[in-house]
């Protein structure tokens, strides 16, 4: 992690001011939460909408702080403590942060897309891991704050740094690889997350190639061929993966196996093998193949990083319990693209007595919601599903879709997670395997664990 002088601290931000007294402390590690404070950070107090972080700023220096940015306009600095005082604390961080990445000087992979960014990062963190010195996002510090975390969290003989790179807005993506400058770019996709701030796929798909914007020179995008909505002319130099045959990387063969997936690319001979489920985690191990290609990773290696890869929970997370029953975790997070994903997942896996979905309410979809919920119901009708028990105002759309096309006697609606689990409890037995996901909201992890507990 950063290890600086507050003398080279405050080059490293705009317009700072440090009294000279105060230049030769060393800080060590960087924070926003004056509750995380580790001996030797340097605290940055953010202002928010609900708070204002520089009411926390004696109590960082209290945990252990070393020093703290000031934003100028806020009144009252204590005066003996070590302040540097900027236009505005959260700038001064991205300036921190992109000076201090520019100061490591590793290759970067910046990630973003709708579905598949943190999958796609661990994958391309464990394939580059094989060969480099490597860092990536850890959790979803993956905004306009969570980045600059990240990097400055960075180990300073980092030779590849793996950033995730989230957005909710127009204009977001764009600063953060502005902050980054990623000597590769990935979109992972373009699905409907986020369609209540962007309006339609269209601007989604805009949102996400905002990642170029920072591309260095000489830069590669490494983009998902069989998505339209990102076929242009770039300027840049372009990887494609997909299912489809005119793209640079695409599968020739795949098998779903209880503890992952087998399959096979046109650019070897050798299989390959990911401990997570589905199709379209496949299309995310390409997009890391081709990641591994660009940074002269052999195939052998690439094949142990995919091997070994250790995925993000609730993230397709299989799990078995004591009592035989198979759980696949994706209750992380939920938009239409991601739930069929998962539906035809359960499809394609053999050897099960019963197939249960546990569907909850997608968030953020806007005026669509829905339909959109309703398309998901609708999509039951050529799949082997024997119970759907839906969770929420608008995981009842999911049912209301379903009963058009199966019987209404494997649908069951609740509202109360307790009464589901009771439900749900009585009808998963050994043998059985059961689907859950829905937006983090929904907090369905609890369904999980109680499952579990039997």
């Amino acid at each position: 992690m950063i290890k600086r002088q507050l003398s080279a601290i405050k080059q490293m931000a705009n317009n700072a001011e440090l009294k000279e007294e105060f230049e030769k402390i060393t800080i060590e590690g960087v924070t926003t939460d004056s509750r995380n404070v580790r001996k030797g950070n340097l605290f940055v107090p953010i202002i928010g909408e609900k708070f204002n972080g520089h009411d926390f700023v004696e109590k960082a220096f209290e945990n252990g702080a070393h020093a703290s940015l000031w934003s100028r306009s806020v009144p009252n600095p204590p005066q003996d403590k070590p302040l540097i005082i900027v236009d505005d604390t959260l700038a001064a961080l991205q300036q921190i942060a992109s000076h201090y990445l520019l100061a490591v000087n590793p290759k970067v992979v910046g990630i973003t897309g709708s579905n598949g960014k943190t999958t796609t990062k661990d994958m391309i963190a464990s394939v580059v891991g094989t060969r480099y010195r490597v860092h990536k996002t850890k959790g979803n510090f993956n905004n306009h704050i969570g980045l600059p975390l990240t990097i400055l969290d960075m180990p300073e003989d980092t030779e590849v740094a793996v950033l995730e790179m989230g957005m909710n807005a127009k204009g977001e993506i764009e600063l953060l690889s502005s902050i980054a400058r990623p000597d590769i770019a990935v979109i992972t996709n373009i699905g409907d997350a986020h369609l209540q701030d962007l309006g339609s796929r269209e601007g989604i798909a805009e949102a996400k190639l905002e990642i170029i914007k920072g591309l260095k020179e000489n830069g590669t995008l490494i983009y998902h061929g069989d998505e339209p909505l990102l076929k242009k002319d770039y300027s840049c130099q372009t990887v494609t993966f997909g299912e489809n045959k005119n793209n640079n990387l695409f599968p020739t063969s795949m098998e779903l196996l209880g503890e992952g997936t087998r399959f096979r690319a046109n650019i070897a001979e050798q299989p390959f093998f990911i401990p997570v489920l589905g199709r379209h985690n496949v299309l995310n191990a390409l997009a890391a193949i081709a990641v591994g290609e660009l940074l002269k990773i052999g195939l052998n290696r690439i094949e142990k990083g995919l091997r070994d890869l250790k995925i993000t929970n609730m993230r397709l997370e299989l799990i078995q319990t004591k009592n035989g029953l198979s759980i696949i975790n994706d209750a992380y997070n939920a938009n239409p693209t991601a739930m069929k994903a998962a539906i035809d997942l359960v499809h394609g896996l053999k050897g099960y007595s019963q197939k249960i979905l546990v569907l909850g309410d997608m968030l953020e979809l806007g005026e669509r919601e829905v339909e959109l919920h309703q398309e998901v119901g609708m999509m039951l009708s050529e799949k082997e599903i024997d119970h759907l028990f839906t969770f929420g105002k608008l995981g009842k759309e999911i049912a209301v879709g379903a009963k058009k096309v199966i019987d209404e006697r494997k649908i069951h609606v609740f509202f109360d997670k307790d009464e589901l689990i009771h439900e749900l409890k009585k009808a998963a037995g050994s043998k059985d395997l059961v689907l859950v996901k829905a937006s983090r909201g929904m907090k369905l992890e609890d369904v999980v664990h109680a499952l579990m507990k039997e």
